[in-house]
């Protein structure tokens, strides 16, 4: 049944589960453990509880997925649980744990992945994936009906660029500064079906999309659409894909409650049909790469406006905009959180700042990657 005015705020709920990708790293030389000790993910594996800690493609990952959750409350729970467990596991069997979505200085090259039948069919494929050294943080969102899902999912692709700005967490690459504050969406890009995704009108045209790549033999199924923001594949969610892992702990929440407060604002729209505009995908796509490469220093295209807009005055009327939802979602301190984030800095811009001071101060290049690399380890156990 799909909500319609005046149905109670029960039809407006939104339950949501965060998945977040971290590096295991060595204490001693800061860099990547390519072949870590199978204990870590099996001490992970008995405290997990109603949570999930998983391998990824690459041995030196591992994937933490919370629980369902219903409310803002249990989210911080479940997020502070899967980041304590995979940091005290570490931690257990002498390693390290950064929540950054590149390393600062670590060789692709000497990584192992994970022997698993997936990853080897993808990376004979895909060619690419072994040298794509990149974490993420995935939030999925449940609430509607499948249209409805659809239809909030193509209202939100104007919002990527900004919370792929707010979550940037990837500066270095290789050992090198690239310039970017999200650099892995560049990297990411090798891939197919990577990106924007389309805009849908309906769940109908969704799958009409999907079961033409399926009977193409371009795909087994809806996990290999790996589009910035999707219909997940497993559960009845939109799925956030186009985020950085958050090094700081407050700014992951953040993030989310800018997610789930646009899809209740939105909700409420589809259900009188007054969702807005859809703006031309190319100026998404241009805002998109302002984000990944500013940050939250951007300046993004405004189309209503018809003029570049600050990306602190753009959040600062979106959070007013959108006190209503948060308010009934109970995150309205997480909401407010993310123009702290606008006014300090992400993950990324700390990253740099805390680089070139050590060079200012006559570290060598390779002295000042260990010391980022620090800096992400110590910011990534602050979990309160």
């Amino acid at each position: 049944m799909r909500y319609v005015a005046g149905m109670p705020d029960t039809d407006l709920n939104i339950t949501l589960g965060v998945e977040e990708e971290f590096f295991l790293v060595d204490p001693e030389s800061r860099d990547l453990i390519a072949d870590p000790d199978p204990a870590i993910f099996e001490a992970c594996e008995r405290a997990s509880g109603p949570h999930s800690v998983v391998h990824e493609f690459l041995r030196s990952q591992i994937e933490t997925n919370t629980k369902v959750c219903a409310n803002f409350a249990d989210l911080r729970q479940a997020l502070t649980e899967t980041r304590r467990i995979v940091i005290d596991a570490a931690r257990q069997h002498k390693a390290a744990v950064i929540a950054s979505s590149t390393h600062p200085f670590a060789d692709w090259r000497v990584q192992l992945p994970t022997p698993k039948e997936r990853y080897q069919r993808l990376a004979i494929t895909l060619q690419e994936i072994r040298s794509l050294l990149v974490g993420s943080m995935h939030i999925h969102a449940g609430f509607g009906d499948p249209d409805s899902r659809i239809r909030v999912m193509t209202a939100l692709r104007p919002h990527l660029p900004l919370l792929n700005a707010l979550s940037a967490s990837s500066p270095f690459s290789s050992g090198r500064e690239t310039g970017f504050k999200s650099y892995r969406l560049n990297l990411l890009s090798v891939m197919p079906r990577f990106g924007l995704p389309p805009a849908f009108a309906s769940r109908r045209d969704y799958e009409t999309l999907l079961e033409g790549y399926q009977s193409l033999k371009f795909i087994e199924d809806g996990c290999e659409l790996w589009w910035d923001l999707r219909p997940s594949p497993k559960y009845p969610t939109i799925e956030l894909r186009i985020c950085d892992i958050c090094t700081n702990f407050d700014d992951a929440l953040a993030v989310a409650a800018v997610y789930a407060s646009l899809i209740r604002k939105l909700l409420r729209q589809d259900a009188e049909d007054a969702l807005p505009p859809e703006p031309a995908t190319g100026l998404i796509a241009e805002n998109r790469w302002l984000a990944a490469r500013y940050g939250v220093l951007a300046f993004f295209g405004d189309v209503a406006l018809g003029e570049r807009i600050d990306i602190n005055d753009h959040l600062s009327a979106l959070v007013e905009d959108l006190a209503e939802d948060a308010k009934a979602l109970g995150c309205e301190a997480e909401l407010r959180h993310s123009l702290t984030i606008i006014r300090e800095g992400t993950g990324a811009d700390r990253q740099l700042d805390h680089f070139r001071l050590r060079r200012l101060e006559g570290d060598s290049i390779e002295s000042a990657l260990r010391s980022v690399a620090d800096l992400v380890i110590r910011e990534t156990m602050d979990v309160t």
